[in-house]
């Protein structure tokens, strides 16, 4: 079961954390793996782990807020069977606190970069035959989350192009489904609690993890897992839908 022989995946931001993990597992699958990485050493560790397993994988550098770096990067990957769109940035700060110029930053990364290789890939996955799109959305998308004003209208954004994709190309046998994850223990949330609260590191990690009711983060493999399933064909049934995987924390934080 959820054999990925002989599929092409394109997974962004593959170089760490959940999207390294989903490169990872792909390509143990039988999965031929490229990973987009702003540069081609962020992307490195994942290539040797992959690689060091006897798994297929490509490195591409490439900015997904870039409409022609991903079209050019698209077009030289060729036909694909699966998108995975990992990449994005987070940000702290309510409505009134956010600048214009990090609000932008945000809708370039997280909306303006899924919409990019949304574009790019559709040819792609035409020339396949069909296959699977996979946006990683947000809890963010789901309850209100205090300070992640940009964040959060990014992820919202993310799963309304989900149903979107989803619905326009039924008849090209494309599917397009989202991932929405509570906290997960990844180098992001390392750096992102070390930038946004410096000197209360163990503070700040211990109150997120205990903010999902199971008591913990997730961790990469977990997404990574779910991920897999919704790539594969034993999923070809499900198409438009948002799967929380989040320790409880959307349904059992009353």
């Amino acid at each position: 079961m959820f054999s990925l022989k002989n599929k092409k995946a394109i997974i962004t931001g593959g170089g760490s954390g959940i999207g390294r993990a989903i490169s990872v597992l792909f390509a143990k699958q039988g999965a031929e793996v490229h990973v987009l990485e702003l540069t081609l050493e962020s992307a490195q560790n994942t290539v040797e782990e992959i690689e060091s397993n006897g798994g297929i994988v490509f490195a591409h550098a490439c900015d997904v807020a870039n409409h022609q770096e991903v079209k050019t990067t698209f077009e030289k990957i060729g036909a694909i069977h699966i998108l995975v769109n990992n990449a994005g940035i987070a940000h702290v700060g309510k409505v009134d606190t956010t600048s214009e110029t990090d609000f932008d930053r945000i809708m370039n990364v997280n909306v303006k970069g899924v919409y990019n290789c949304l574009h790019a890939s559709i040819p792609a996955l035409k020339n396949a035959g069909g296959g699977v799109i996979l946006n990683l959305a947000s809890i963010a998308c789901w309850v209100g989350i205090p300070d992640r004003f940009a964040y959060s209208t990014a992820k919202g954004a993310v799963m309304a192009m989900t149903l979107s994709v989803a619905k326009d190309y039924l008849k090209e046998n494309i599917r397009c489904n989202s991932i929405s994850p509570a906290r997960v223990h990844t180098p992001f949330v390392d750096g992102f609690i070390s930038k946004n609260y410096p000197g209360q590191e163990a503070e700040i990690f211990e109150k997120l993890s205990q903010s999902q009711p199971i008591g913990r983060m997730g961790k990469p493999e977990e997404i990574a897992t779910l991920a897999l399933f919704l790539c594969s064909d034993e999923s070809s049934f499900i198409t438009g839908s948002d799967y929380p995987i989040d320790g409880g924390f959307i349904k059992l934080n009353n």
